[in-house]
């Protein structure tokens, strides 16, 4: 379900800061909210209290003479209990 976490400024303030203990993960575009929820829950061992989810249209890319769209991709953000933490680092 989870591909890899978001490590990026706007996520890394977000895990950070007091009133928002949230974690951005790039998942699975099949993936559902309550799926997305039952894994954190076991890989990270905490408590998940909200799952939002966004779908991201690929971007189009100029290769030599031809325009490429890359893949469309899915981002899950996920708010935590206010005791639980995540270490990636």
């Amino acid at each position: 379900m989870i591909l890899r976490p978001m490590v990026t400024e706007k996520g890394t303030h977000q895990s950070t800061h007091a009133n928002h203990n949230a974690y951005s993960f790039q998942v699975n575009l099949w993936a559902t909210k309550i799926e997305i929820k039952a894994a954190v829950q076991e890989l990270f061992n905490v408590r998940v209290e909200k799952v939002r989810t966004q779908l991201r249209l690929g971007k189009k890319r100029r290769y030599r003479f031809k325009q490429v769209k890359e893949s469309n991709w899915k981002k899950a953000i996920v708010k935590l209990h206010a005791d639980d933490k995540i270490e990636f680092f």
